[in-house]
């Protein structure tokens, strides 16, 4: 049986791990603070503590949500590009027919964010 001291350690790992992760999937999918703080729906002042390490994402908050979605859509280009940072550049700045936006301004709103990872989820799951 866990104790609380466990508990408490494991949320904090967590909390560290996303909020890292998120900073990465951010950088190399070529947005800028202003971007991911958008996605997020925190302040750009957030995001930046968050790089360097004296901010960490709340587990219960939406933030929490959107920032795995954005490591979700991060972690599926990179499959379906083969880590090409170049070609997952241009896709999210490129505009797409079938989401009827560029992907870069769609994962700002939490729809776009949505529908955006559950198409490249889709594209992935042909390949």
């Amino acid at each position: 049986m866990q104790t609380n001291h466990t508990n408490n350690t494991n949320n904090q790992q967590e909390r560290e791990v996303l909020s890292k992760a998120v900073i990465c999937a951010g950088e190399l999918l070529g947005l800028r603070n202003t971007q991911v703080s958008d996605v997020l729906g925190v302040s750009k002042s957030t995001v930046s503590r968050m790089s360097d390490g004296s901010y960490l994402l709340k587990r219960t908050g939406k933030e929490w949500e959107l920032a795995a979605l954005l490591v979700r859509l991060y972690r599926s280009l990179d499959a379906i590009m083969g880590g090409d940072e170049k070609a997952m550049h241009s896709w999210l700045n490129g505009y797409n027919t079938a989401l009827s936006e560029t992907p870069k301004n769609l994962i700002t709103h939490v729809t776009g964010l949505t529908r955006t990872v559950d198409y490249v989820d889709a594209y992935r799951a042909r390949v």
